[in-house]
């Protein structure tokens, strides 16, 4: 079999093995989390928040070992252009999501720090091991602060709720065995996941760090867009909004840490000059459409909780600009 063919053949693979190995871990995790005597809540928090980032963070990793570091630091700026962008531009498009005013206190000020932290640290084009080291810090500050504002507050009985519907039945034996698998499987896939993107890239001629960009963030993130597709279907439409704000904070401080610890690397000015600015944009766009959702909620209803929510037209906007984004990297990256 040719090279291009098999390298192809083994991308959707890979990319379709992450997906259900994940898929495998969370559910294992999470039910062995329960047995625990972890609540719903902290295991929406903790356990699922982490094990739907897993395909990011064990493709970072990989492929920071097999030489292209570039590529996992392009699949975190990417998932989380995918995340704004794809994600929730298409849940928008399905029903109208609900803008909690609790997310702009908490979750969306720490989004916006940790966006900041990745500009100043990817400044000058190169992420060292000290950098890594204090993003994967925040990452478990950041979990702290999240499980400690949900112990404090009362307010998050219904998200656990939701999450406990999402926790399989198991045995705890099951559960230990479906999140031994998940994780191998997980391994397994991600291996070949950065064998194959990897050598589309050389064949292609193009950096790692676009296929990671594309293709790698493009099929990490399918998750999150399953995950809120099934959620605004089953009429859970407030949870969307709050799952892609925790997995892009997830993507910037424990997924981009990766690469930085394990192979330190200088990158292509393409990432100051188009893919920071990118997710930049559409995170601080993202931001102040939520603060102005909320303040229209409040003049409509005299301080009620509830706002207009991000309709049809945002969400056709971001995923417009999703698009424009791509293409953007097509024509630069087209005919040498």
């Amino acid at each position: 079999m040719p090279i291009p063919v098999l390298a192809s053949l083994l991308l959707l693979i890979g990319l379709a093995g992450l997906i259900w190995s994940a898929n495998l871990f969370v559910s294992g995790s999470a039910s062995a989390a329960k047995h625990m005597g972890m609540t719903p809540t902290m295991i929406g928090l903790t356990i699922v928040a982490f094990g739907t980032s897993a395909p990011e963070m064990i493709v970072s990793a990989g492929a920071a070992f097999d030489g292209v570091p570039d590529m996992g630091i392009g699949n975190a700026i990417g998932s989380n252009i995918a995340n704004i962008g794809l994600v929730l531009g298409v849940t928008a498009l399905i029903a109208r999501i609900p803008v909690n005013g609790s997310h702009l206190r908490l979750e969306v000020p720490l989004l916006l720090g940790a966006t900041l932290l990745s500009i100043l640290f990817l400044w000058d084009y190169h992420l060292s091991r000290a950098e890594g080291y204090i993003l994967l810090a925040c990452t478990f500050l950041v979990a702290f602060i999240l499980v400690m504002h949900s112990r404090k507050s009362k307010a998050n009985n219904p998200i656990g709720d939701q999450t406990e519907e999402e926790i399989p039945d198991l045995t705890g034996l099951k559960s230990v065995l479906w999140l031994v698998a998940g994780l191998i499987t997980l391994l397994i896939f991600a291996d070949m996941l950065v064998w194959s993107a990897k050598t589309l890239a050389e064949l292609l001629g193009v950096s790692p760090m676009i296929i990671g960009l594309t293709v790698v963030a493009l099929g990490t993130s399918l998750p999150e867009l399953a995950a809120s597709i099934a959620s605004t279907l089953k009429g859970h439409h407030d949870m969307a909004l709050g799952n892609i704000i925790g997995s892009n904070i997830l993507n910037i401080l424990a997924v981009m840490a990766l690469p930085g610890i394990i192979n330190p690397t200088t990158l292509d000015q393409s990432v100051m000059h188009r893919d920071l600015p990118t997710m930049a944009l559409l995170t601080f766009a993202l931001a102040f459409i939520m603060w102005i959702k909320i303040r229209a909620g409040a003049k409509n209803t005299s301080g009620s909780a509830t706002s207009p929510g991000i309709g049809r037209l945002t969400g056709l906007i971001f995923l417009s600009c999703y698009i424009g984004y791509y293409a953007l990297i097509v024509l630069l990256n087209s005919g040498g």
